[in-house]
C-alpha cells in the first residue's frame, strides 16, 4: 500500500478521466477533441531549452524541436486544435521556420501527441515516425480526427536511427502505454557540453487495466531504464510536463547564474528514479488486480 500511495493519481488515468470509460469497455476510440476555449490561460511561451532543443507546449503537454545542420526533428504534436498555434506559432515565435521540420516523432498515438501529425505532413512535407501499433490505432480511429487522418509513413523499429544533418535520435519500441509507444535516446548541448537525453514515450496507466498488460508495460519500462543507464542519460524529457516538470523549470532559466546546472539536467541518479517510481506504481496496481483476481475466484 505504500507504494500505491506514492503513485500519482495521474500516473493511473493522468488527464484522461474520460478514457477510464473507454479503454475499460474495450473500444478502441476516445472521444472527439475539442477546441479549448481558455487558449489565454493553457497556452505558454515557447522556451530554448538548450543549445539545439525548444520547447513548445501548455502546462501539460509538451512538444520538442531539436534543431539540425539540415532541418529539424520534431518530438509530438499536440493535439488537433492546439497544434497550429502551440507548434506553428511557437516555432515562428522562435525564429524558426515550421517548413525546416523534417521528421516528425510520435511517441505514442493519443491525440495529445499525434494531433498535429496531418498538418506537419500535408503543409510542410515531413515524415512521420510512429509504432506500427500506433499506425494502426490511427486508421481505426473514428473520432479522432476531425480535420483527416496523416498517411501512413515511416514504421519505428526497435534500435531505429533517424538521422538530420549532425544529429541522431536512437528509437526503442516500448508497447504499454500504447501498442506502439517509442521511445528514444539523442543528445542535446547546454553551452556547447553534451548531454544525454532519454525520452520517454508513455507513462500513464490508461490502457486496458489487467496484469497482461501491466506486464508489457514493466518489460517495456525496465527495458528503457536500462538503455537510458547505459547511455548515460542525465535529463529525462517526455510530452507531458506533469511528470518531467519541463514547463516550469524552463521559466527558471533566464535567472540561471553561471556555473549552476541546467534545471532539466537531473543527472543519471534522478534518471534512474524515475524509472524505478515508473516501475514500483505499475507494481502496485499489478499487485491490486492480482489481489482482486483472487477475491474475485473464491
Amino acid at each position: 500500500m505504500r507504494r500505491l500511495a506514492r503513485c500519482r493519481a495521474d500516473l493511473i488515468f493522468g488527464q484522461h478521466d474520460s478514457l477510464r470509460h473507454y479503454f475499460s469497455d474495450g473500444l478502441l476510440d476516445a472521444p472527439a477533441p475539442r477546441m479549448n476555449p481558455n487558449r489565454r490561460s493553457t497556452y505558454l511561451e515557447p522556451k530554448k531549452a538548450f543549445d539545439d532543443l525548444y520547447w513548445m507546449g501548455t502546462p501539460s503537454r509538451s512538444t520538442w524541436a531539436l534543431t539540425t545542420s539540415d532541418g529539424i526533428i520534431l518530438y509530438d504534436t499536440q493535439s488537433v486544435y492546439d497544434a497550429e498555434d502551440v507548434i506553428v506559432g511557437g516555432l515562428q515565435k522562435l525564429g524558426i521556420d515550421p517548413a525546416k521540420v523534417k521528421y516528425v516523432i510520435v511517441s505514442h498515438a493519443h491525440e495529445n501527441e499525434v494531433g498535429g501529425a496531418k498538418l506537419m505532413q500535408q503543409r510542410y512535407g515531413a515524415h512521420i515516425v510512429m509504432g506500427a501499433g500506433d499506425w494502426d490505432l490511427v486508421n481505426e480511429s473514428v473520432n479522432g480526427f476531425p480535420d483527416g487522418k496523416p498517411q501512413r509513413d515511416i514504421v519505428a523499429a526497435d534500435g531505429m536511427k533517424i538521422t538530420l544533418g549532425d544529429r541522431t535520435v536512437t528509437l526503442y519500441l516500448m508497447p504499454g502505454h500504447t501498442p506502439g509507444t517509442i521511445s528514444g535516446i539523442f543528445q542535446v548541448h547546454d553551452h556547447g557540453k553534451p548531454l544525454t537525453v532519454a525520452y520517454s514515450g508513455g507513462t500513464e496507466f490508461n490502457f486496458v487495466n489487467d496484469v497482461p498488460h501491466f506486464d508489457t508495460y514493466l518489460a517495456s519500462e525496465r527495458k528503457f531504464a536500462a538503455i537510458a543507464a547505459a547511455a548515460g542519460a542525465t535529463i529525462i524529457l517526455g510530452n507531458q510536463s506533469q511528470f518531467d516538470g519541463a514547463a516550469l523549470k524552463l521559466r527558471t532559466l533566464a535567472d540561471r547564474k553561471p556555473g549552476e546546472p541546467h534545471p532539466l539536467d537531473a543527472g543519471a541518479a534522478a534518471v534512474a528514479r524515475y524509472f524505478k517510481i515508473e516501475d514500483e506504481c505499475a507494481q502496485a496496481v499489478r499487485l491490486k488486480l492480482l489481489a482482486r483476481q483472487k477475491d474475485a475466484s473464491k
